[in-house]
């Protein structure tokens, strides 16, 4: 709905990772809150176990102006740990229903997996979705990020990542979108403000607790 568009997020997410990531510590509850040039979301989840999550998901899609309400579920299929760094794969799938302007609505479902790399220095991911929801849309997306920390601080600092982020959607005339943005991370607080190559902006705020 759009209200999602002024929402604040909220999320639990493990105390030493900077990367909010979509399965928790065991018993953590997560709510997450994004906004980009095409999309605004939610998204709360319980983890039962430092495995998976499983959780409500919520979307509004401004330009073709349609709507998604479901459940997710997302597991790790993989962690690499470490001394410096931190490695993830993880597969995200959920089904629910969607709807639109004109009162079409069907029911529909998406999966896709998401990859993250980072140390102190350096950062990287990607994910793909495929989503199928009938009359209302079907598609395909993916996005890969690049960053890197102009200087590492010690615990309590505040840290400052420079990223940047390129989406890919194959159905749109303009399949490809840079986006290049700011991360700002203290303590409990995350905030990444950003701006693609045609002046559109995102911005996601996270607290973690």
């Amino acid at each position: 709905m759009k209200f999602f568009i002024n929402i604040i997020g909220m999320m639990v997410i493990l105390p030493a990772a900077v990367w909010a990531r979509p399965v928790s510590y065991p018993g953590g509850i997560t709510l997450m809150q994004m906004n980009d040039f095409d999309t605004s979301s939610i998204h709360m989840h319980y983890s039962p176990t430092a495995n998976y999550s499983l959780g409500y998901k919520g979307e509004y899609w401004r330009n073709d102006d349609w709507h998604f309400q479901g459940v997710q579920i997302n597991y790790l299929i993989k962690r690499w740990n470490k001394p410096a760094s931190q490695a993830n794969v993880y597969l995200k799938s959920g089904t629910g229903w969607a709807f639109d302007k004109d009162n079409k609505n069907n029911l529909a479902a998406f999966t896709g997996v998401s990859l993250d790399w980072e140390d102190r220095r350096f950062f990287t991911s990607y994910s793909n979705r495929f989503l199928e929801a009938g009359q209302i849309t079907q598609f395909f997306t993916q996005n890969a990020r690049v960053g890197i920390a102009p200087y590492m601080g010690d615990y309590g600092d505040l840290h400052t990542w420079l990223m940047l982020q390129i989406d890919h959607q194959p159905e749109k005339e303009n399949a490809l979108t840079t986006t290049f943005l700011a991360r700002f991370f203290k303590g409990e607080y995350l905030v990444e403000l950003g701006v693609t190559q045609d002046g559109d902006a995102l911005m996601n705020f996270i607290i973690r607790y």
